[in-house]
């Protein structure tokens, strides 16, 4: 098993890696299907959790970008609404092999909420018309978490996992944590040298480095433009951003007093400001998901501005680890929170920081596990229960928590020898049980939990 560091983290843009940046690339994709065929008007319906929390996430408007053409990566988020609204006069898309298509966003994308597909919560299915309405071509696809996107076949053919692009045996093909620390032991390896030696069967030493490193300086964009932003986040809720006036504060009362417990509130800025970032649709790091992409920035700030050791060798070998523990969690779970709810979103992302906190600080590799299970294991059975829809309520102060509870775990853990009861696999294991057994509505379908106990104002 082998997910590349750069399939776990991806640049893109917000509010939702699963419901935003995986529907925008099915777009983009049936786009390019097209090609050759003279489709007269082009149709997409929504299915279970992306039509029941489509409009909150920007689910719309991302299939309407992917049927332009756009895609996440290099979309510049300040060109959204003028490609929209220039889509809404036209009412029709340019087809890959010339001529164009109708396709009027609001009444070609049909939201069917109450029909879930067998394949997975998050389905979307994409039609190609005549000028008599008769279908020419359709197709499904699937976002299946962390702007992962797949078909009816590669479905079938992966068990449900995403594509496997990369055919190149690796060095250390672990698809468990046991064998992961089998492996480390047996070659007298970390994890973040086992990590990197598997990818570089994809690209040379450099060429690795500067994309990680790329990885951290949007990482790092994204908070500082969340420290910065003013106003009320988009959606009707009303939110107000804050972190700005919470780095104010912090700044402000530097020289004065402060409690030891001052440091979580560095954390959980650096946590908001990223979030509140991905709600206004900024540019965003999936880690591993966009409702959960401010813990791993979070942490890797706290590192950098709290840790003596902390050294750019340290971010790399913590994005390495952190992915490492992320592909693991993907193969034999989930982290869609359509799937098994927030335990999927927040909880991966706070075990992969916590793994990633233990290594950069010299944890073994017995510990970084443990740090990565303390962390899942106490988020477990958290549901997906966004207001509105949105990443939001409560999924911003979510990722503060998360964060948090990441660094107390890489604390714990390297405080031990890295013998302890639960293993890993175990608690991911129980993670994708609990998740199945989880009832639809606390599975991102704002049908339950916070989503309907709490007024809308």
């Amino acid at each position: 098993m082998f997910l590349s560091v750069f399939d776990i983290f991806k640049i893109g843009i917000g509010p939702s890696s699963s419901h935003t940046t995986g529907p925008m690339v099915a777009a983009a994709r049936f786009l390019a299907s097209l090609d050759g065929l003279s489709a007269h008007a082009v149709q997409a319906r929504l299915f279970g959790s992306l039509a029941l929390t489509g409009k909150g996430h920007g689910t719309d408007r991302a299939v309407a970008l992917g049927l332009l053409g756009c895609i996440p990566d290099t979309l510049n988020p300040d060109d959204v609404d003028g490609l929209l609204s220039d889509l809404g006069l036209r009412k029709s898309i340019d087809l890959p092999g010339g001529g164009t298509a109708g396709f009027d966003p609001e009444t070609d994308i049909i939201f069917q909420g109450d029909t879930f597909l067998p394949g997975h919560a998050n389905a979307v299915t994409f039609s190609a018309l005549d000028a008599d309405g008769q279908e020419l071509k359709s197709h499904t696809y699937y976002s299946i978490g962390g702007g992962f996107v797949v078909d009816d076949e590669e479905l079938n053919a992966n068990h449900g996992r995403p594509k496997r692009e990369h055919t190149d045996p690796v060095p250390y093909p672990y698809k468990s944590a046991s064998e992961m620390l089998d492996m480390g032991q047996a070659a007298n390896l970390t994890i973040a040298e086992m990590k990197r030696a598997n990818e570089l069967t994809l690209q040379n030493g450099e060429t690795l480095d500067q994309g990680l490193d790329a990885l951290w300086a949007a990482m790092r964009g994204s908070i500082k433009r969340g420290l910065s932003g003013v106003g009320m986040l988009p959606g009707g809720l009303g939110v107000k951003r804050r972190a700005k006036q919470i780095i104010t504060q912090l700044r402000t009362d530097r020289g004065n007093e402060q409690f030891a417990h001052t440091v979580m509130d560095w954390i959980s800025v650096f946590a908001i400001a990223v979030n509140e970032e991905n709600a206004a649709g900024g540019r965003i790091v999936t880690a591993p998901t966009n409702g959960a992409a401010g813990i791993i920035p979070a942490t890797l700030q706290y590192y950098l501005d709290f840790c003596p050791s902390a050294d750019q060798k340290g971010v790399r070998e913590f994005l390495l680890v952190a992915a490492s523990i992320g592909g693991l969690i993907k193969y034999n779970a989930s982290i869609s929170g359509a799937e098994v709810g927030c335990q999927g979103e927040v909880g991966s992302a706070s075990a992969m920081a916590a793994a990633g906190l233990c290594a950069a600080l010299g944890g073994t590799n017995a510990q970084v596990e443990n740090a990565a299970e303390i962390a899942l294991e106490h988020h477990l059975g958290m549901t997906c229960d966004p207001i509105g829809g949105l990443v939001q309520v409560p999924c911003i102060e979510r990722n503060a928590m998360g964060a948090v509870k990441a660094i107390n775990a890489a604390s714990l853990a390297l405080k031990g020898d890295g013998s302890h009861f639960v293993p890993l696999d175990q608690a991911i294991a129980t993670m994708k049980a609990t998740g199945e057994d989880m009832l639809s509505k606390y599975k991102e379908t704002s049908q339950g939990g916070l989503a309907v106990n709490v007024t809308e104002c």
